[in-house]
């Protein structure tokens, strides 16, 4: 069985967990996926199977698109809605328009500073396993891109959104980024990939659905994996 099946991942659960289901499930330990997902967030999860995780460095390279929703005036150590509340500022009143504009500003490229608590290592140590200890490491930003952001709702403190950008963006540092500008902190509330380049979540399978099929019906899904990488390099 060889190629890239499309998976909607579900909330707390952590990327390998859902590797770790489609290897008993299709019996096969030569799974992969390409690009994680934090536990709390849902949506698209490019899975590669078999021969096809060779072609991992292209597809994790692959820009994305997500749906979620920012809370202001809540600061987190984790930057989202998994942390522990670190403080508490009041929201001050804002338009639809104040609150576009602000989105606005993070358009483009950039440097980001990734978040303590991330799976990026440094002197052969995770960031998190020094954030649970209560140190900052010093940490290089990371070159990024804010293709587009668009706000679908805000609600106060709510504000949901679309956002599209380059591989390695920290959203929930962008929504801890953005509650600074405004001046009352924030903190990602919920996140959802829609689309890994032109994949989207609609084409996914649940694991679920996945559980229900039979080895033949899930190998129909797969898509050959020279479809999937960009063409550069089929």
């Amino acid at each position: 069985m060889e190629g890239i099946l499309l998976v909607d991942k579900p909330r707390d659960h952590t990327s390998h967990d859902v590797v770790a289901r489609l290897r008993g499930k299709l019996k096969m330990k030569r799974i992969g996926h390409a690009g994680t997902l934090d536990p709390m967030a849902t949506g698209l999860l490019v899975i590669l199977v078999g021969k096809a995780t060779k072609v991992s460095q292209y597809l994790v390279s692959l820009d994305k698109e997500y749906e979620g929703t920012i809370e202001l005036g809540k600061v987190t150590d984790t930057q989202d809605a998994e942390g522990e509340v670190m403080a508490t500022k009041p929201v001050p009143v804002l338009t639809e328009d104040d609150v576009q504009a602000t989105i606005k500003s993070f358009l483009g490229d950039q440097y980001q500073l990734p978040p303590m608590y991330s799976a990026i290592k440094i002197a052969g140590q995770p960031l998190y396993k020094a954030a649970r200890k209560g140190e900052e490491v010093a940490r290089e930003p990371r070159f990024i891109r804010v293709m587009s952001w668009d706000l679908l709702r805000f609600a106060s403190p709510q504000i949901d959104f679309r956002l599209r950008c380059t591989k390695g963006t920290y959203v929930r540092t962008l929504a801890h980024d953005l509650g600074a500008k405004i001046g009352c902190g924030a903190h990602l509330a919920a996140l959802r990939r829609t689309a890994t380049d032109k994949f989207t979540v609609s084409q996914a399978l649940t694991l679920d659905q996945i559980q229900a099929m039979t080895l033949p019906e899930i190998e129909q899904r797969l898509i050959p994996a020279r479809e999937a990488v960009p063409s550069f390099v089929r």
